[in-house]
């Protein structure tokens, strides 16, 4: 026989004050999940790594090595390294007290955003910020409290698309010589249907390999932040 389980009963019109919070935080709790994904990729450290590692593999011309799976893996747990005082944070002035009772939802949504702001002014450009305050016809802030996270989210998030970016072209200029290097010799042997991404591949690989590409590449990461 299967056991029956009850499962609280979710009414939004309930009259009994208890009901009704607990109904709400659960559906904010819903909402926070939902939007867990987006809270990673935009308000931390994820974009610009997983940029940077898959211009390390577009300059290697792999295709497919590493998978997507391993990129995607090794920038969260990167992700989660930088951000780990941030996370800290969060959780000693927000997160616990908010279960324990002791603040509102209200107020540990600000003990949260606090860490957050701070780590995303960092490694956000003035210009940036400037163009989304300014297109919501917002006052110039005085301190970082005054900056709003409509504008910061978008700000950081182009400010670590561009970084990413900077970062991949450094990257494509070892790699674009190596390609130049076997084009000409091969077009000096004679040799011009012969396409030089084939030869230039293990060339480039055996480069990367002897330099130790990814503890410089990890290590350039990390110090960025």
């Amino acid at each position: 026989m299967i056991a029956m389980i009850d499962i609280p009963a979710l009414d939004i019109f309930s009259d009994d004050p208890a009901n009704l919070t607990a109904t709400i935080q659960l559906l904010l709790l819903l909402t926070v999940l939902s939007l867990a994904p987006a809270i990673l990729i935009l308000m931390t450290s994820f974009t610009r790594i997983i940029i940077v590692l898959s211009f390390v593999r577009s300059g290697l011309a792999t295709q497919q090595m590493p998978p997507n799976q391993v990129l995607v893996g090794l920038a969260l747990f990167l992700t989660f390294f930088i951000m780990a005082p941030v996370f800290s944070e969060v959780n000693e002035n927000a997160l616990q007290p908010l279960f324990d009772g002791e603040i509102t939802q209200e107020e540990a949504f600000d003990s949260a955003a606090a860490p957050m702001k701070e780590f995303m002014a960092e490694h956000t450009r003035e210009k940036d910020l400037a163009l989304f305050m300014g297109y919501a016809g917002q006052e110039r802030p005085e301190t970082l409290d005054d900056i709003p996270l409509t504008s910061l989210v978008p700000a950081f998030a182009i400010s670590e698309l561009k970084t990413a970016f900077q970062i991949g072209f450094m990257i494509f200029v070892p790699f674009l010589v190596i390609d130049m290097v076997v084009a000409s010799v091969l077009m000096a042997m004679g040799m011009m249907m012969l396409p030089p991404v084939m030869i230039a591949l293990p060339f480039k690989v055996l480069l990367f390999v002897m330099v130790d590409g990814w503890h410089l590449v990890v290590r350039s990461l990390l110090f960025s932040f």
